[in-house]
């Protein structure tokens, strides 16, 4: 689970979309950090670049959704299917809750491991033209999660991560190799990037 962050905010709010303003609540709970408004709002000023405003064929995965706001922002912008997998049970509630709310027919909450998920994702061959993937700091999730991420990101997908420290520092980790940065930033304590992965010859 993820670290609060001090002084997190008790909801934030989606930013574009037909949702555009709509309130997502952050429960009061260990595991919950919220990607903040500033760093949203340049993830997907990018992504809308990248992907020509074209949201409607993409497929969304959010691994360790949390309070749902990178997978609903897709989601108000067109993507036409939003995974969520969240571990903490009274968080994937308030998910679904905001999914009944919305009417959110194209967004799917999963409540369980995001390993485990992701794993299974794998073994049945789906595929993400872009995943989220925001795991708890200090516990060498990245490591575990890129491999699978690999596999279920179809041709030209995107990966999204949030990080405790850069990953664009040479030379690479070797669990970096084969993925190359698209973009990347930083805001505050919080390093994110965007990658695409391109497996060496």
């Amino acid at each position: 689970m993820k670290p609060r962050r001090s002084g997190a905010p008790r909801q934030v709010r989606i930013i574009g979309g037909q949702w555009k303003r709509t309130p997502l609540p952050v429960l009061e709970a260990e595991g919950l950090r919220p990607t903040p408004d500033r760093v949203r709002e340049t993830v997907f000023n990018w992504l809308e670049h990248l992907f020509d405003h074209a949201w409607d064929e993409v497929r969304c995965l959010d691994l360790f959704a949390g309070s749902g706001a990178l997978g609903f922002e897709a989601a108000s912008r067109g993507a036409a299917r939003v995974l969520m997998v969240e571990s903490l049970p009274a968080a994937a509630q308030q998910l679904q809750a905001t999914c009944d709310k919305l009417r959110a027919g194209q967004v799917e909450v999963r409540r369980g491991d995001a390993v485990a998920n992701a794993e299974m994702l794998a073994r049945s061959a789906q595929t993400f033209d872009l995943i989220f993937l925001d795991p708890p700091y200090h516990r060498d999730m990245l490591q575990r999660m890129l491999p699978v991420c690999a596999r279920l990101l179809a041709p030209d997908g995107l990966l999204y991560v949030e990080a405790e420290t850069a990953l664009d520092a040479e030379p690479k980790k070797e669990w970096l190799q084969d993925w190359r940065i698209v973009r990347t930033d930083r805001a505050g304590m919080v390093f994110y990037h965007l990658f695409m992965h391109q497996p060496s010859a």
